[in-house]
Order: C-alpha cells, then structure tokens, then sequence
C-alpha cells in the first residue's frame, strides 16, 4: 500500500537516512503489516526487488525551471515512481506560500528510457504553461480567459466543512471564487469532463 504525503516539510528517509522533502516521500507498508517512509528511491528499490526488476533506471532527476507565456518561471521537482509494471513520473511545483502549484504525471513502462518519459512530460508541462485559462483585471478581478478552464480538483480541509478547491494556472481558486467567476455566463451551457492526472486534457 502506498500512501502520498501531501505538506511541504522534510522527512528523514527511513531507509537511506536522507533529509527530504515530503513530495519525495512514500508511506510504503510492507506484506509483514509493518509500514515505513521511504523516499522515492529507496522505495523504488523495494519495489523492484519485489517485481524482479533490477535493472530497472532509478535515477535522481534535478529540479528545472520553465517558464509561461506571460515571462514567470515555475521551479518543477521531479519523483519517479516504480508502481510493479508500470513507472509514475510526477512534476511538482513547489512554492512556500502555497502548497497548490502546477502538477503533472506521466505513466511509461518500467522497463522503457527514463529519458524519453522525463522529455515527453516536459513537453506536457511546456503546452499547459503556454496558455492562461484566468486573467486578474484590474476592474473586475479575476476572469476566465477564453470560455474554457483547464485546471485540477484539491480540497480545502482547515475548515470544520471540507471544500472543495481548483487550481488553474498553478493558483488556488476557492470554490466560492470559482462559482463567481463562472456567474459570467450565467445561462450559458457547460461541459464537465474529469480526467487523471496522467491524462492529456
């Protein structure tokens, strides 16, 4: 069983005794019932040992900078993950002042170029930093941009009610702020189509 660790502290492996950020990190619980943090290597490891999978490119990948059609540059980390028979590459943009940035997946084949997955994710990231879905003007706050949104579903849980929350264009959008800007098109019709993060939209 896998679980994601979703804050932005630090972690001390368990495995390699490593300080690290918590996005590279996996609550990983072993057949014996015990469970352990392990960061994205090691647990690759593991999950290689166990899938007979030794030769499998478990490699570091350094964070890079990438910038959007209006000049500002995102920092993206990288964490490839080996799930049995199939690798999760993710890109996450972290920021101190808010945990929700821009993140990406993409699925490739354990046995494939690590390579070849990382330039086919950037490529993914390059095509969503080249459009803004939201504009901030100055008269009326934020707007939608073009009468589509593309963004990713999170949830707000500091309140007693859990929220929903979106972030587009690597910005959080309260689900009230949200519903305001959709009221634009009061009267209008709408398509909502809901797809993994692994997928194009």
């Amino acid at each position: 069983m896998v679980d994601w660790v979703n804050n932005m502290q630090e972690i001390i492996c368990a495995g390699c005794s490593e300080i690290t950020r918590n996005h590279d990190i996996v609550n990983y619980s072993s057949e014996d019932g015990g469970s352990q943090l392990l960061c994205s290597r090691c647990f690759n490891a593991e999950v290689a040992k166990l899938s007979g999978l030794e030769s499998f490119d478990n490699i570091r990948i350094q964070p890079i900078g990438i910038t959007d059609c209006a000049g500002e540059t995102h920092q993206f980390h990288f964490t490839q993950r080996l799930l049995g028979n199939m690798v999760a590459l993710d890109a996450v943009e972290l920021r101190e002042e808010s945990p929700d940035g821009y993140r990406f997946q993409m699925i490739g084949d354990p046995e494939g170029d690590s390579f070849a997955l990382l330039g086919r994710l950037v490529e993914k990231i390059r095509r969503t930093l080249s459009v803004k879905h939201i504009t901030d003007d100055d008269r009326y706050g934020l707007q939608i941009a073009d009468k589509m949104v593309r963004g990713r579903i999170e949830g707000d849980y500091s309140g007693a009610e859990h929220a929903p929350v979106v972030v587009v264009d690597g910005r959080e959008i309260s689900w009230d702020d949200f519903g305001r800007l959709l009221m634009t098109f009061e009267g209008w019709q709408f398509k909502l189509e809901i797809r993994d993060i692994s997928e194009d939209l």
